[in-house]
C-alpha cells in the first residue's frame, strides 16, 4: 500500500465539496471562504484508549471520529463546514481497511453536510485519527461557549443519558446482555460505537436563547464541572430528573453498578447540557422538538457560588465524575 495511491483512492470516493470550499483535498492547503464566524475544533481518538477494533467495525471506528469532533461544534451552537482527517495507521491495516474507516467518516459526512476537505495519513503504531472540523455561524454572538451561564439559569440536557455507558459495559462484558432484550442491548451498543453530533439541537437551543453550552464527551458529573467553572457559577443537578437510557438499569444492576452513578459519571453520550434563562425554557423545549425525535428536559439549576452537586432522591449527594483523559 503506497501513501500516494491511497490518498488518490480516497479523494476518489470524495463527494463535491461544499459552498464554502474554493480548493478542497489534493491540493498543499485547502481554501475556504467562510464568511461570518467560525468555529474550530480538534479531536483525536487512539486504538486501546478510545476504541478496540476486536468490538467496533472500521467503519463504526471513522465514523465516531467524525461524531465526536461535530459534537464539539454542536455545543456551539454551529453549523458544520469541513473537516480535515489524520489517520495514524498500524502494520496490520491494509489498503481496503483504510478505505473502509475513510467510508465510515464520509458516510457521516454525507449526512451532517460536512465537507472533508483534506488531511494527511502517516505510519503509527496503533490505530489513530485525529479530526479537526470548521463550524459557521453568521456572527460570532449566535455562537455559544461555556462562559455565559449565570445564577437562576435553568439547566437543560437533550436527549437522554446513560446509553453509551451501558454500551460499553455490554461490550467489555458480553454475558451482561441476557439482562436486556436483544433489540435493547443491541440499541445500547449502537449508542457507544455509533453516537450522534447533536447538531440541529445545538443550533436550536443557540437560537432559543442558551448562554452556555458542552456536550457530554466525559460524563455529566465532569462536564457539568466545566460548564460551572467557565460561567463562574455553582450547579445543581436532581439526579431524578435525569432522562435515563431504557435498559440502563438492568444492564447496571446485572454489572453491580448504581445507574444514576452510571449515567452521571459514563461518557460518550454526546449529549447537550445547557444554561438557558428560565423565560426562554418553554421556548427552547419548543424549538428542540421541532429538529428531531429527542426532547429537552429541565434536569437542575445554575445558583451564586461554585462546584457541581448532583442530589439523589432522598438527599444524599453523589460526587461528579467523569472521564480524565489523562487519569
Amino acid at each position: 500500500m503506497g501513501e500516494f495511491e491511497l490518498l488518490a483512492k480516497v479523494r476518489e470516493r470524495l463527494p463535491p465539496a461544499g459552498a464554502r470550499v474554493r480548493i478542497a483535498s489534493g491540493d498543499d492547503a485547502a481554501v475556504t471562504v467562510p464568511g461570518g464566524a467560525t468555529a474550530t475544533s480538534v479531536d483525536a481518538l487512539v486504538e486501546g484508549v478510545h476504541f478496540r477494533r476486536d468490538s467496533a467495525t472500521l467503519a463504526q471506528i471513522g465514523r465516531k471520529a467524525l461524531a465526536s469532533a461535530l459534537s464539539d461544534l454542536a455545543a456551539m451552537g454551529a453549523e458544520a463546514g469541513e473537516a480535515y482527517v489524520v489517520v495514524g495507521v498500524p502494520p496490520d491495516l491494509d489498503e481496503d481497511g483504510c478505505l473502509e474507516l475513510v467510508d465510515g467518516i464520509l458516510a457521516l459526512a454525507n449526512e451532517t453536510g460536512t465537507t472533508l476537505a483534506g488531511g494527511d495519513v502517516t505510519r503509527a503504531p496503533a490505530l489513530t485519527l485525529a479530526v479537526t472540523v470548521v463550524g459557521h455561524a453568521p456572527t460570532a454572538e449566535q455562537l455559544v461557549g461555556r462562559a455565559g451561564g449565570a445564577p437562576g439559569d435553568a439547566l437543560v440536557l437533550t436527549g437522554e443519558i446513560g446509553g453509551a455507558a451501558a454500551g460499553l459495559l455490554l461490550l467489555e462484558q458480553p454475558e451482561l446482555a441476557a439482562s436486556v432484550p436483544e433489540a435493547t442491548a443491541e440499541r445500547l451498543r449502537r449508542r457507544q460505537l455509533d453516537p450522534v453530533p447533536r447538531l440541529a439541537a445545538g443550533r436550536a437551543l443557540a437560537a432559543a436563547g442558551a448562554r452556555a453550552m458542552i456536550d457530554l464527551s466525559d460524563g455529566l458529573g465532569g462536564d457539568a464541572v466545566h460548564l460551572a467553572a467557565s460561567s463562574g457559577v455553582a450547579i445543581r443537578i436532581e439526579a431524578g430528573a435525569l432522562p435515563l437510557a431504557s435498559g440502563l438499569a438492568e444492564v447496571a444492576a446485572a454489572a453491580n453498578r448504581d445507574p444514576l452513578e452510571l449515567a452521571a459519571s459514563g461518557g460518550e453520550d454526546y449529549e447537550l447540557l445547557a444554561a438557558i434563562a428560565p423565560e426562554r425554557l418553554a421556548v427552547a423545549m419548543e424549538r428542540v422538538g421541532a429538529v428531531g425525535e429527542i426532547a429537552l428536559t429541565q434536569v437542575g439549576e445554575a445558583l451564586d457560588g461554585e462546584g457541581v452537586e448532583i442530589r439523589l432522591p432522598g438527599g444524599a449527594i453523589l460526587e461528579p465524575a467523569g472521564f480524565d483523559q489523562l487519569g
